[in-house]
């Protein structure tokens, strides 16, 4: 995952001003430590920090068209440049990079191709020709992207706020999906899939074929000339796609240069619930498993980085964050610079807990698509940042455009939880993955319950962290929060601890605006929130904030064995069977 800066339009040519783009541009150096690189035309400049996947030994950036008269610097993966490359017959291609491919399509399409793009990324393009330009981020926001502007008339581009946030008087969130041209001085969507109106789809659900869809996504993921892993929780997320690469890793080239074994990561507190999942899939798998703990203690030291690098003062995205950051550092000190997870299922098939309040399935549809839009605030910059801070990139299936396109299509009636006909949340990829005959997980593991990142690496994790706040935080301080923080106020001692910490690093009003607010409980939207009136009494992102829904629920009395609080339980975890609309998956039997 490489670092971009572009600054485009500057007042001042000097010396001194390229001297400070390197500097901002040094800003980005942790996403990409394999190179620098920097190209200036008159008043324009493009920066980039490489992290080198693709193409090691000749794919520096920026990249040039023929001529060198359009330069572009991405950060990002095209996973279908090949199949580009394929339609530029008459171009020629200096380098094995998969982003050279931009430069070329800009030649023969204009700003329209950005549509062609299989990937994720985030560019900005110069046509020098007419010092024109556009930047783009992919569909769902999986690379990050700012967009600044300086006193001086200067438009400013950057990964991460830092390489621009004290040059810029006002910066914003580059909304994913979208496009800005010069030539039009505006932003446009160019991402306009089916369910981004929230229409309720009607598409009966087909196992198989959703299976085969995810399978192509992890396939396709296994692009890479350097060597890579899965981050495994032991959940069944991380669960599925380490399955899916597993089977088809022998078939790849990745699998000749650096052997056919996978290898799999997993952090937590010793004991927590995560590592002994985790263990146990890849053992079922036969991967080459780390283990990697850590203590509340070292999380808690670490929390400033975190926040410096993650750039938020979100409560739940900092909780998860932490113990990925420590991974992360980890994971490079092996040798391994890009890892493929499990982000975006919740999201796509209603599986946080909370989705079991869902009303009807126009609501459940409705704020799965409210969750996707909103990813890149929350999950995608998790995983995108507290892996870059180390050099590694994170890349994920489930946010698959294609992928996406057949999930969202389907009837939200079959993504239901429903105890009367045994579907637990996210049913539809379970079932579809139920195969009897070459199975891809244990079965408990295939149905284990929803358990959150910050909640799986071990209960205490988020426990000491309130601890924590609660020892820096005092009563008077939070009786005061609405006049230090008017804007997104904390609630809780350890919102107010966060945004301390972040106004520490980032102390401009736009920099507060980047992070998103209002009531959530286990990670639902503020609409959601009204789905169960008691649920307004108990705001917290964790999963344990369902109440009624979660094993290890809140309200839970210590010492207590919880009652059977999933509400499809006492009904079994195993799909139902002979429901006429579903195309059955090979050999999958009703247990």
């Amino acid at each position: 995952m490489c670092g971009i800066l572009a600054v485009l339009g500057v007042a001042d040519v000097s010396l001194a001003k390229r001297s400070r783009i390197i500097e901002l541009s040094r800003r980005l150096r942790h996403r990409g430590p394999d190179w620098s690189g920097l190209h200036c035309h008159q008043d324009c400049y493009l920066a980039h920090q490489r992290l080198a996947i693709i193409d090691p030994t000749s794919g520096d950036q920026p990249l040039y068209n023929e001529d060198k008269t359009v330069v572009v610097t991405v950060n990002g993966e095209i996973y279908n440049h090949e199949e580009l490359k394929a339609k530029l017959k008459t171009h020629e291609f200096q380098t094995g990079s998969d982003c050279e491919v931009i430069a070329h399509l800009y030649e023969e399409y204009g700003e329209e191709f950005v549509d062609m793009l299989d990937g994720m990324f985030s560019f900005v393009l110069l046509d020098t020709r007419d010092k024109s330009f556009m930047a783009a981020r992919d569909a769902i926001g999986i690379c990050p992207l700012y967009m600044g502007w300086g006193l001086d008339g200067s438009v400013w581009f950057a990964s991460e706020m830092k390489a621009l946030s004290d040059d810029c008087e006002r910066f914003i969130t580059f909304p994913p999906g979208h496009l800005y041209s010069s030539k039009t001085g505006g932003l446009r969507r160019w991402y306009n899939p089916p369910w981004f109106s929230e229409t309720i789809p009607s598409t009966p659900y087909n196992a198989l074929f959703l299976r085969e869809m995810f399978e192509k996504a992890v396939i396709k993921r296994l692009m890479t000339d350097v060597p890579f892993g899965v981050l495994l929780s032991g959940g069944l997320d991380s669960s599925l796609v380490a399955s899916v690469a597993s089977r088809h890793l022998n078939e790849t080239k990745v699998a000749r240069q650096w052997g056919n074994k996978l290898h799999t990561f997993c952090i937590g507190l010793k004991g927590s619930p995560d590592l002994k999942a985790a263990k146990e899939v890849a053992d079922y798998l036969g991967t080459v498993h780390h283990e990697f703990h850590f203590t509340v203690q070292e999380g808690i030291d670490a929390l400033e980085e975190v926040i410096y690098h993650v750039e938020t003062y979100d409560v739940t995205t900092i909780r998860a964050s932490t113990p990925m950051f420590l991974m992360s550092r980890k994971i490079k000190s092996l040798g391994v610079k890009m890892v493929i997870s499990g982000e975006g299922s919740d999201e796509i098939f209603g599986g946080y807990l909370y989705f079991h309040k869902a009303p009807n399935k126009k609501e459940f549809h409705e704020e799965t698509c409210r969750k996707i839009k909103a990813l890149h605030l929350y999950d995608c910059l998790r995983a995108n940042k507290s892996t870059s801070a180390w050099g590694v990139e994170a890349r994920v299936p489930f946010l698959d455009k294609s992928f996406i396109n057949v999930a969202m299509d389907i009837d939200p009636e079959w993504k239901m939880i429903n105890r009367d006909l045994g579907r637990i949340e996210k049913w539809v990829i379970r079932n579809a993955f139920d195969d009897e005959e070459r199975p891809y997980l244990p079965k408990h593991i295939l149905y284990r319950q929803k358990e959150q990142f910050s909640d799986g690496v071990g209960y205490s994790w988020i426990d000491g962290l309130k601890d924590h706040a609660n020892q820096h935080v005092t009563d008077s301080m939070m009786l005061n929060a609405s006049f230090v923080y008017p804007e997104n106020t904390p609630t809780t001692k350890e919102g107010y601890y966060y945004r301390m910490i972040f106004e520490k690093f980032f102390s401009k009003p736009a920099a507060r605006s980047t992070v998103p607010g209002g009531p959530s409980v286990a990670c639902s939207t503020a609409k959601a929130v009204e789905w169960d009136a008691s649920w307004s009494k108990n705001l917290d992102p964790s999963g344990r904030a369902a109440l009624g829904v979660h094993d290890a629920a809140y309200e839970d009395t210590p010492g207590e064995a919880p009652a059977s609080a999933d509400p499809v339980s006492d009904k079994g975890l195993r799909p139902a069977v002979g429901e006429s609309l579903v195309t059955p998956v090979a050999s999958a039997t009703a247990v």
